[in-house]
């Protein structure tokens, strides 16, 4: 062969290794990201931990993955089975007092301003024909047996997605030192000099979106399980886990204080169902404006946009897991273009 193509060559094999490689790794590549962020978020924390364990990588890496085990995969299939059982218990409850012809609408629902006595109407001349009744069922009966056919498969493939995670997570955290060595010596003849400032910029978002989503997370559960409890909110430790999840996305966690205030209606205790809404919207929601800027701005500050757009379309693109991996990538993707275009110099200056 003429040494002028061999260099092309080897490009046109590596270019091919490369995407029969992306090609065997496609089902898993969610959970190997998702995997790589948590590991690049904890790395700090990893090293501690292998140095009071005398350098020990195995036991070390074992229990930095029994408690991504503790703190994610047990809360999230929890919810999950909480959420299939509650809803079949709940179809059954509807069922029955339709036979029985006892389902009346709440009395808190007429005192509604403008629309309460217009709905309150509506609900018991529906609730009092049967026929209307099932015509409605019918008709919502196909919709509302996608949406939870649909839920529950995100969240059961979230629960395998997040296992895969954690179990790929072991081998990085064993093996990373020398990942991250190999690593160094690619990137060194790829990129030259701005291989380290490269690395740090990828490093520091990974860690402060990530830090910036959990954190906020955490932060929003554990005032929410506070308001819970003070109302007397039955479930707390299910609605708190599922306020942690729902705070990944945007405007999410209204769904369940505001749930858990409209229980409070209509158990006929007003007082706690206004105390619920004031703490929820000033207390559980404003958690969002105060701790994630924070948190996140200590790595790359992500445009509430894209934080919109990285949610919606990482759960499109990867499951359950796209929603940290959608945000992670697009702070990455716009962190590496400030630092080459110089933008995040200019707007530190």
């Amino acid at each position: 062969m003429d040494p002028r193509f061999q260099p092309y060559t080897r490009l046109a094999a590596t270019v091919l290794l490369v995407i029969g490689c992306l090609i065997v790794l496609r089902p898993f590549l969610p959970a190997i990201l998702f995997a790589a962020a948590i590991t690049i978020s904890s790395w700090p924390l990893y090293l501690m931990l292998l140095q009071r364990l005398r350098r020990r990588r195995t036991l070390a890496a074992a229990l930095m993955s029994c408690s991504l085990t503790l703190l994610i995969i047990l809360p999230l299939a929890l919810v999950t089975y909480n959420i299939a059982d509650n809803a079949s218990g709940f179809y059954d409850q509807i069922r029955a007092g339709i036979d029985a012809g006892t389902i009346a609408p709440p009395a808190w629902l007429k005192d509604l301003p403008l629309v309460g006595e217009a709905a309150d109407a509506y609900l018991r001349q529906l609730l009092g024909s049967r026929d209307e009744l099932m015509a409605v069922a019918r008709r919502l009966l196909e919709p509302a047996r996608h949406f939870l056919l649909g839920g529950g498969l995100v969240l059961g493939s979230g629960v395998a997605q997040v296992s895969l995670a954690v179990f790929v997570s072991f081998f990085l955290y064993r093996d990373g030192e020398g990942m991250l060595a190999a690593l160094a010596r690619g990137m060194d003849q790829l990129l030259g000099e701005r291989r380290a400032e490269l690395v740090d910029t990828v490093s520091r978002t990974v860690r402060g979106v990530m830090y910036g989503l959990l954190g906020t997370a955490l932060a929003q559960a554990g005032v929410a399980a506070l308001g819970f409890a003070i109302a007397g909110v039955p479930a707390v430790a299910l609605l708190s886990v599922a306020t942690f999840l729902f705070s990944l996305i945007p405007v999410g966690p209204p769904l369940i204080w505001g749930g858990a205030a409209i229980w409070l209606f209509n158990e006929g205790r007003t007082g706690w169902g206004i105390f619920m809404l004031v703490w929820g919207m000033f207390l559980i929601s404003a958690v969002d404006n105060v701790v994630k800027p924070m948190l996140i701005s200590r790595g790359s500050s992500l445009p509430f946009i894209l934080v919109l757009l990285g949610v919606m379309g990482g759960v499109l693109a990867f499951g359950f897991v796209g929603l940290f991996i959608g945000p992670t990538l697009l702070a990455v993707a716009l962190g590496l273009l400030r630092n080459w275009t110089g933008a995040g110099d200019a707007a530190a200056d």
